[in-house]
């Protein structure tokens, strides 16, 4: 079992910066595929970020340039850096963690996606505000 913890969230105005963390109980990084995802109320969770078993990142087009995923193995922690945030960027983001990911392709390039039942966190709120 690996316990997902997700820290940094908050309010802040359009065109402000956040840092998301995700703890994770025990080391798994090199072993599995990380994401970030977010939910907006009435809609559903969305893929943000993701990188693979070998560090490569992908990231929904709607975040490209403004959000940037990475991982400190020392600390068991993955980030999401987010800047020049927007209002519609608010959502509840969750981390998640999958050994047996599957990979999917489009024009944006391939990236794996953790699965519905692999292991997730209990989510952290971002607002922005215009």
């Amino acid at each position: 079992q690996v316990q997902l913890v997700e820290s940094g969230g908050g309010s802040v105005q359009a065109g402000g910066s956040l840092r998301l963390s995700c703890a994770a109980s025990r080391y798994t990084y090199s072993r599995y595929c990380w994401g970030w995802f977010r939910q907006a109320p009435g809609k559903e969770r969305d893929r943000v970020a993701t990188i693979d078993v070998n560090g490569r990142t992908n990231y929904a087009d709607s975040v490209k340039g403004r959000f940037t995923i990475s991982q400190d193995n020392a600390k068991n922690t993955l980030y999401l850096q987010m800047n020049s945030l927007k209002p519609e960027d608010t959502g509840m983001y969750y981390c998640a963690a999958d050994s047996l990911a599957p990979t999917y392709c489009s024009f944006g390039g391939c990236y794996c996606s953790p699965r519905q039942d692999s292991y997730w966190g209990q989510g952290t709120q971002v607002t922005v505000s215009s």
